[in-house]
């Protein structure tokens, strides 16, 4: 018996008297089962400690809350206790499930999954902050989508982040956007995950997300310099290994669409654009000419930031004065506050290399528009419980930022 106990154990029935319902010597029982619950190894085999604890399972299922909570106190400390009776506490209120949800080492990932499902906000919140904090059990928060509960998962470095929780955070993030900020801190957050969340971010996210994925592809243009040369001749027919290559090539504008547009060149577009206004059809032939398809162009103009526009002309290497054409072109220039926005997406332009731009602006073109069919995205919309392991890197990005338009 451990020695706090010992010396009040005759004390327990009056200390009690005034908070408990219990009998005197349910209470008393009860404190001597349970310091037999919680002898050291040395004292006890396993097989009576689990006795002894399904004992205490059926008396505390009917004690007051004191009772409760002295137990799960003294739970809270053992490396191996009865788990029936250790999750029964760990799920009780949430006064009583405090102490072990904070401190028990027993509890193993898959119980910690079935206690966040089956308690509270508060329960969950004291599971976020543990030492460790599993995949499934980063998954099974993220799935509840509490603003407390997610902060203290991600300002928890003991957290161990799923790819799948990622994804959903990201996409609570279009709502909550709190959660951006906490999110860019992960190192689990992946490019796909991070560029998809550009768009809802605000100005500081996002130059934190070109700065940290806005990256060179020298490593990969070196190992595939050989290959196009094996593709041409098979006329880029092969679909994976054309979209792969699009992703990795060093030229972004696409030649082949000067030859059928209407306009000279990319600059003639842009500057057609400024007169005109940008309208559709001349949205979606800057998005040829750009090599970029027109669902990408679309997210980038109309996208009140502005800093996609940096992206975009960057990558395709025009010049500044083609940045300030397009801004007028969608008639951004008449407001003082837009002038400001204006200052910062020039300088977002000034910090890009046009290989990092290129980056961004193919990673947003390949992740959300390659290998997604409108019955895959009306799937995704209107089945939130789908499974996002089977789909793909570029399924899952566009479902995030397509989702909902």
């Amino acid at each position: 018996m451990l020695a706090e106990d010992a010396a009040d154990e005759s004390a327990a029935p009056e200390d009690y008297a005034e908070t408990e319902r219990e009998p005197r010597a349910r209470i008393a029982l009860a404190k001597r089962i349970a310091d037999i619950v919680c002898l050291p190894s040395s004292e006890i085999t396993p097989q009576e400690r689990h006795m002894a604890g399904d004992v205490l399972y059926e008396m505390l299922r009917e004690a007051d809350p004191p009772l409760r909570l002295r137990v799960a106190r003294r739970l809270s400390q053992l490396v191996d206790p009865p788990p029936r009776l250790l999750k029964m506490l760990a799920r009780d209120s949430f006064e009583i499930a405090a102490p072990i949800l904070e401190n028990s080492v027993a509890l193993s990932q898959a119980d910690l999954v079935e206690i966040a499902r089956s308690t509270t906000t508060q329960h969950r919140k004291l599971i976020a902050q543990r030492d460790t904090v599993g995949e499934i059990v980063s998954e099974a928060l993220a799935e509840h989508d509490e603003a407390e509960v997610v902060r203290a998962m991600l300002l928890n470095d003991g957290a161990k982040l799923s790819n799948r929780a990622v994804d959903i955070l990201v996409a609570s993030s279009r709502e909550t956007t709190t959660y951006c900020h906490l999110l860019m801190r992960r190192l689990e957050l992946r490019p796909a995950q991070a560029l998809a969340m550009f768009w809802w971010c605000g100005p500081e996210e996002r130059a934190r997300i070109l700065e940290r994925f806005a990256v060179a592809r020298t490593l990969l243009q070196e190992a595939a310099g050989d290959i196009f040369k094996m593709a041409q001749p098979e006329d880029w027919a092969d679909p994976p290994a054309r979209k792969a290559l699009q992703f990795i090539e060093r030229r972004q504008r696409n030649r082949e669409a000067i030859d059928k547009s209407p306009y000279a060149s990319l600059e003639d577009a842009i500057a057609a654009a400024e007169v005109s206004g940008m309208t559709r059809d001349v949205a979606e032939e800057i998005s040829y000419l750009s090599g970029v398809k027109p669902a990408t162009g679309a997210q980038i103009f109309t996208d009140l930031g502005g800093e996609g526009l940096a992206v975009l002309c960057k990558a395709t290497g025009l010049k500044r004065a083609a940045l300030a054409q397009l801004w007028r072109a969608l008639r951004r220039d008449t407001d003082e506050e837009f002038d400001a926005v204006f200052d910062r997406v020039m300088r977002t332009y000034d910090s890009l290399s046009n290989d990092k731009a290129q980056t961004v602006l193919r990673y947003w073109n390949w992740a959300l528009t390659s290998a997604v069919s409108s019955t895959l995205m009306n799937s995704i919309q209107q089945t939130p419980d789908v499974d996002d392991e089977t789909l793909s890197e570029a399924a899952r990005s566009a479902a995030l930022v397509f989702s909902n338009r």
